[in-house]
């Protein structure tokens, strides 16, 4: 489901601008993309900051409405205040939704506390934390789960081992990656059971 912002077209462009954009509470950001102008736009600080908080908003659909009608985009990239942590900055690129993207969604572990190999005594290592996928915007997922509770000591997750809707695939080289070990020996007594 797609995320509408409102944002006003900005005519004039620059430090001295942004920052009396930000002086007014609101946010500088720019849509590029698809081969057409970039468009310099002001959002909303205080509706911005609340939407920063929002999990997975890298992998979402946005719908900008500006005076010059809507665009759909991608949140690319925002740069923080390194004191105060306040965005600065936004990037958003634009796309046909009716084309794959290539985004990268971080990958999350469930059930390490009833894991068989890490009850045996074996330890987990986490390797890689995010994976590249491709795929229609509106159904790549937000994460990547993977499930620990039937893993053993000597197990390894693999990128083609990951669950992934319909209509998404991986990147490339991600096929091969480790994401999840279970390390360690087996205890003596599961070797003769």
């Amino acid at each position: 489901m797609a995320i509408n912002l409102n944002a006003e077209i900005r005519n004039v462009a620059g430090k001295g601008a942004a920052r009396s954009i930000r002086k007014n509470k609101n946010i500088p950001a720019v849509i590029y993309g698809e081969k057409k102008a970039p468009v310099s736009i002001e959002l909303n600080g205080r509706e911005f900051e609340l939407l920063l908080k929002t999990p997975g908003l890298r992998t979402k659909l946005f719908q900008i409405k500006t005076a010059e009608g809507t665009e759909d985009a991608m949140l690319m990239d925002v740069q923080y205040n390194p004191v105060s942590d306040a965005a600065m900055h936004a990037d958003f690129k634009r796309i046909d939704v009716k084309k794959p993207v290539n985004v990268v969604v971080p990958v999350e572990v469930i059930n390490a506390e009833i894991s068989k190999g890490l009850k045996l005594g074996g330890t987990l290592n986490f390797a890689v934390r995010k994976v590249a996928l491709r795929g229609l915007v509106d159904v790549i997922p937000e994460k990547i789960i993977i499930d620990l509770a039937n893993l053993s000591i000597g197990d390894v997750v693999h990128g083609t081992d990951l669950v992934l809707p319909d209509g998404v695939e991986l990147g490339l080289h991600q096929a091969d990656l480790a994401f999840a070990i279970i390390g360690g020996k087996m205890p003596d007594e599961t070797k003769n059971a």
